[in-house]
């Protein structure tokens, strides 16, 4: 019932399904049911809750439960969110694993642990899946679906087919790697960040800059290829122009960054001239951005509809 726990529920229950939120403290449910019933009320009030329901009638499907097996009787779909410890999570499915049916779908919040690492073994594997969502889940929709070897091919349509349903974009992946996608492609932006900041080509403020009001522009609405596309006269025009001055420049890369050192300490004090590394100022400013994803969701939703 942490901060993706809540977010999730709260997806599962703008998508009208009865939601059962699972913790072994009672103190803790109870904290995170008052925190999505603000959440919930607030975003009413703005116009920007989830879904044909109310916020009533979605706070009525989410229920509490410090009992596993109660909080999994009956249920068609289970997500996974503790924290980012494989023992944890595999302790959990390995429990999941005694308690659950055929037909009851076992999927991972995991960001980075492997398919592989989390589920082999379980008699249950060809039920378990990694959907992998990116914080907040409630406003960024994306979620990598990424089956384990032996996940059966219908456990990934059905979890692609209930993320669709509920209102967030999955992706597939045919199989898993170290990363999945999304962190693959952010660790190849930051590393690269990393590079050109340590190399005094430009400050880290600027850096920022050069994706918040540069690349990420582009990419809130289309992504890498389509950019290309459309940068030419489709992607075979695009090769054929840029291929040699692309080779060009990522042939000049550098190594893999250790992101420790004298780096670190140039970046740390940018960051912390304009957001002091204190807990009111970062949940102001993390307040603030989930505020601008916020705007942005809705905007991608209007647009879509016009």
């Amino acid at each position: 019932s942490g901060l993706i726990g809540r977010s999730w529920a709260m997806v599962f229950a703008a998508g009208g399904f009865k939601v059962k939120l699972y913790d072994i403290a009672q103190q803790q449910l109870t904290s995170a049911l008052e925190n999505i019933r603000k959440q919930m009320k607030e975003m009413e009030k703005s116009g920007i809750l989830k879904g044909s329901l109310s916020a009533e009638q979605q706070l009525a499907l989410i229920s509490v439960c410090t009992d596993l097996k109660a909080a999994v009787e009956g249920a068609t779909f289970i997500q996974e969110c503790t924290p980012e410890n494989l023992e944890l999570k595999k302790k959990i499915f390995s429990q999941l694993d005694l308690l659950v049916g055929d037909n009851v779908i076992l999927s991972s919040s995991t960001s980075c642990l492997l398919p592989s690492k989390l589920f082999t073994g379980l008699k249950h594997v060809k039920q378990c899946i990694v959907s992998h969502p990116v914080n907040p889940p409630y406003f960024v929709p994306l979620v990598e679906i990424v089956p384990h070897p032996e996940t059966d091919p219908s456990t990934t349509e059905r979890t692609y087919a209930l993320m669709k349903k509920i209102g967030q974009s999955p992706v597939k992946l045919s199989r898993e790697i170290e990363g999945f996608v999304l962190n693959r492609l952010q660790y190849a932006v930051i590393s690269e960040a990393w590079r050109l900041v340590g190399e005094g080509i430009i400050s880290p403020t600027d850096l920022d800059l050069v994706m918040s009001d540069g690349l990420g522009m582009r990419y809130a609405f289309i992504g890498p290829l389509e950019t290309m596309h459309l940068n030419a006269e489709g992607i075979s025009n695009y090769c054929e122009r840029y291929s040699e001055g692309m080779r060009l420049v990522l042939n000049t890369f550098g190594p893999v960054p250790e992101f420790s050192g004298e780096i670190v300490q140039k970046v740390n004090q940018a960051m912390s001239e304009k957001i002091p590394v204190v807990p009111k100022v970062l949940d102001a400013r993390r307040k603030w951005r989930d505020e601008c994803l916020t705007g942005l969701a809705k905007l991608k939703t209007q647009m879509k509809s016009d």
